[in-house]
């Protein structure tokens, strides 16, 4: 992907020690920091973001405090590969080709969960829906290729704060992850992903217009989904 290596006038003494370059030489201790039930803070195709292991509802606890979330607002998942979607949604109504024409890409699919999902019943309770991610930047996915699971995945600010394209926008955060991956200036903005619902059969549903609207529909009008009318 194409973000800046430019750095962010981060603190060359890196005090806590936590900083480390988003390569796959770190990728390793990434997996390991995961599976201890860490919280690692991360780059992505869009914006930085706070994971941890979908399966640990320890560490997804800790996401909601270090947001200061709550928790009726619901965390999306990324996989390693589009391959991996099926294991925690429901993807066989869907036309052939389009996850993987909308991705890896800045775009967050909706789908049902479906009772035969590998997700914890903890992670978002009470919703039978999923946001699922498969983000454009390597260091991610080789992650979650690593840790087996999904990744709980969400944006590293505090909740309704700025979103961040540099890990100095989140400084104040960083004492709660146990590593923070600079992968320099992202170059979206700070838009986040498209997020679109394509729970239902033949239809979607833009719910976030995000960095990649135009781009998404175009594909999506592609495979005959029809825009599902908002409610009056």
């Amino acid at each position: 992907m194409a973000w800046s290596l430019d750095k962010c006038d981060v603190d060359v003494d890196n005090k806590l020690g936590v900083v480390r370059p988003a390569t796959e030489l770190y990728s390793k201790e990434a997996v390991e920091a995961l599976k201890a039930g860490k919280v690692i803070a991360v780059p992505t195709d869009t914006l930085y973001g706070f994971a941890c292991d979908a399966c640990s509802l320890e560490a997804v606890n800790r996401i909601y405090e270090i947001k200061g979330r709550k928790h009726t607002s619901p965390l999306a998942i990324c996989v390693g590969d589009v391959s991996d979607i099926k294991h925690f949604a429901v993807t066989d109504h869907l036309p052939h080709g389009l996850l993987d024409s909308l991705l890896p890409g800045p775009v967050t699919v909706v789908l049902s969960r479906g009772e035969l999902s590998a997700l914890e019943k903890s992670l978002n309770p009470g919703l039978d829906s999923v946001g699922v991610r498969v983000p454009d930047c390597n260091f991610i996915r080789v992650i979650a290729r690593g840790l087996g699971r999904a990744v709980a995945l969400t944006s590293a600010n505090l909740s309704g704060q700025p979103s961040s394209v540099c890990i100095k926008d989140f400084e104040k955060l960083w004492e709660h992850c146990a590593y923070v991956y600079d992968g320099g200036v992202l170059p979206s903005g700070r838009a986040g992903s498209t997020v679109v619902d394509l729970s239902r059969l033949g239809k979607y549903k833009i719910l976030r217009p995000g960095s990649a609207k135009e781009e998404t529909v175009t594909i999506l009008d592609k495979h005959s989904l029809v825009e599902e009318a908002a409610a009056v």
